[in-house]
């Protein structure tokens, strides 16, 4: 979806999909010890917030200016710090081996995109850095269909599979793999129930 779709949808007071982490990645960085995180296409910071409240050093970018708005106002809130930058991928300056993890929550790219942008991120993970990552698999348009209020993208190129995931990713130690139906109740635009993909791999 374009930036002005996501500036509107930031621009309002209430955060779209709430102030609290995800709860899949909540899980996934308990009892890791904390280093530098990216959080790409974080939106409004929920997610990169809570992992600076763990003591890791947080980077995200998103496309969406208002995002970025948010989720600085939500580390002044919470008393944390983060580098977030608005742009996209090929053009910001991260550096190869950069980070120790590289949460993907919800990082929706477009079809052309998502692949591309994979290989770039691998290249900033560190040798046996995590790649955390959970997103709407392409059965979710059944989910989506029979209650909007869910969430996410109805373009089919957009949703994840478990196929594309080891085509791009394919040196990675699998440390959890699978399709899932999960319950959302992350502020007023994912409620309901889903079908996600989710994966923890470690770089080889």
């Amino acid at each position: 979806m374009k930036k002005e779709f996501w500036d509107e949808r930031y621009a309002n007071e209430i955060y779209a999909y709430g102030e609290e982490p995800n709860e899949f990645l909540l899980e996934q960085l308990a009892g890791i010890p904390p280093g530098e995180i990216l959080f790409p296409a974080e939106g409004e910071g929920r997610n990169a917030v809570y992992a600076a409240k763990l003591g890791w050093h947080v980077s995200a970018f998103d496309q969406s200016r208002e995002g970025k708005k948010k989720a600085l106002k939500l580390a002044v809130k919470n008393k944390v710090e983060m580098d977030y930058q608005v742009g996209t991928l090929p053009e910001l300056d991260f550096k190869q081996n950069q980070f120790d993890a590289i949460a993907l929550i919800y990082a929706h790219f477009s079809k052309e995109q998502k692949s591309v942008y994979h290989q770039i991120l691998d290249q900033y993970l560190r040798i046996g850095g995590l790649i955390i990552l959970e997103a709407f698999s392409k059965k979710h348009l059944e989910y989506v269909n029979l209650n909007p209020k869910v969430g996410g993208p109805k373009d089919l190129g957009v949703l994840y599979s478990m196929e594309e995931i080891t085509a791009d990713f394919p040196t990675y130690e699998i440390l959890l793999l699978e399709e899932t139906e999960v319950e959302l109740n992350e502020g007023i635009c994912h409620l309901g129930t889903g079908s996600v993909v989710r994966f923890v791999g470690r770089k080889c």
